[in-house]
């Protein structure tokens, strides 16, 4: 797991759209390190009166191309796997298409990892690469 909400301007280009993705799934994977199999992600395409931001935030300019990237993942990361986390996925997404590195906004959730998830046939799993 983890479970992957990319909400972001319709107007994007479907290779945009597949490059957020593609970005956030391997940043997950060197920094978090879940398998390559483990890729849940809904992309949620809005217009722009549904994406509210404001122009500058922290001292942060932000722009209509703002993407907001919500992570729901199992607790048991430090802190420095947060943060390289959030830069790699801010850099690779950069790198890859026309969205600016400060338009990229990124909301984790975790949860305990076990009981809360269901990857299938009503059950709870307890996948293999977590730690218990």
């Amino acid at each position: 797991m983890p479970f992957v909400r990319i909400s972001l301007p319709k107007k994007l280009s479907l290779a945009t759209k597949n490059n957020i993705s593609e970005s956030i799934h391997h940043a997950l994977i060197a920094e978090f390190h879940i398998p390559a199999a483990d890729y849940f992600h809904v992309i949620e395409e809005l217009e722009p009166h549904q994406i509210k931001y404001p122009e500058s935030y922290l001292g942060i300019s932000h722009s209509e191309d703002i993407i907001y990237v919500q992570i729901t993942a199992g607790q048991g990361r430090t802190l420095e796997q947060k943060k390289n986390l959030y830069h790699q996925i801010a850099v690779r997404i950069a790198a890859s298409t026309e969205i600016l590195i400060n338009n990229v906004i990124i909301v984790l959730l975790e949860n305990n990892g076990l009981e809360n998830w269901s990857f299938g046939n009503g059950e709870i799993q307890e996948p293999k690469h977590l730690k218990k």
